[in-house]
């Protein structure tokens, strides 16, 4: 009985450091582009670090760059959000995205604070290399 006990524990921790070891790598350099008030395009890149299991980083656009924040992977769904302040006005962006090798595609739900109803967007990244 004690020895069956040990085998399960220790397939169990097998188990953790093989998903661990094989969970989805998301480090590195994320672009797409975007398009501006005026209709034209706009690259976009993201820094995005996974660490310990932590997702960090900064989306740099025309606007500079912007810490990302409520981050998470879980399995293949990256979700973070970008918040910009110009003057008065606060501007939300939702990411999120099911990731897939070298790429990332969902969409952006963009809303801003006190004014007009949130829009969504479709988005792809792809990581640079």
């Amino acid at each position: 009985m004690k020895s069956s006990r040990s085998l399960f524990a220790a397939l169990a921790a097998v188990s953790v450091f093989a998903v661990s070891a094989f969970a989805a790598d998301l480090s590195g350099n994320w672009k797409w582009n975007s398009v501006t008030k005026s209709g034209g395009p706009s690259e976009v890149v993201a820094a995005l670090v996974l660490k310990d299991g932590v997702l960090t980083g900064t989306v740099t656009g025309r606007q500079g760059p912007a810490e990302i924040a409520d981050a998470s992977l879980k399995g293949d769904l990256v979700t973070f959000t970008v918040t910009r302040s110009s003057g008065n006005m606060t501007v939300v962006f939702k990411y999120s995205g099911q990731l897939s090798g070298d790429t990332i595609t969902g969409s952006i739900e963009k809303t801003t604070v006190g004014g007009a109803a949130p829009t969504k967007t479709d988005w792809k990244a792809t990581r640079g290399h």
